[in-house]
């Protein structure tokens, strides 16, 4: 299978291939699909779409053959909060959780956001969140108490 320009085939850890690629404005009927589907905490990065143009942020997806049909299986995304500075967010369905797609689907974002000349990327995220913490912390991340808010952290990646 041949991935597009702006795409990439990357094998899972289950076994099974996905396309990663950018988002385009054809994927918002499975974008809304994935925000149905995923945890209310994972919806973040769905929602930074919404509230930017588009010239001020970017976005990657990650689809996969599912009974006969291209899913959404995976989402990350910027949106601008500064001039050089940006708010990511990923978000990965159920099924597709440990993986290693989080990995992948920030690891372009990060890319994309180098060439597009950030300096700066951060995430918020719940103390609680393991997971995450963990993928962050393994992209180079750095992690601090959210001094507004005791029950959150913030993820700080300089470019």
């Amino acid at each position: 299978m041949n991935a597009p320009e702006n795409s990439w085939i990357d094998i899972l850890g289950n076994g099974r291939p996905v396309l990663i690629r950018y988002v385009t404005q054809a994927d918002q009927v499975r974008e809304y699909a994935l925000v149905r589907h995923s945890a209310p905490e994972s919806r973040h990065a769905l929602l930074l779409r919404q509230q930017h143009a588009p010239h001020q942020t970017q976005a990657c997806i990650a689809l996969a053959h599912e009974n006969g049909r291209l899913i959404e299986i995976g989402a990350s995304r910027y949106a601008a909060t500064g001039k050089y500075q940006c708010e990511c967010a990923v978000t990965i369905a159920s099924g597709w959780k440990r993986l290693g797609l989080g990995t992948l689907l920030l690891e372009y974002l990060i890319d994309a956001a180098r060439a597009n000349g950030v300096h700066h990327l951060y995430s918020v995220s719940t103390s609680s969140n393991a997971p995450f913490r963990e993928l962050a912390r393994c992209l180079g991340f750095e992690t601090h108490d959210d001094p507004f808010d005791p029950h959150k952290v913030i993820h700080r990646l300089y470019l």
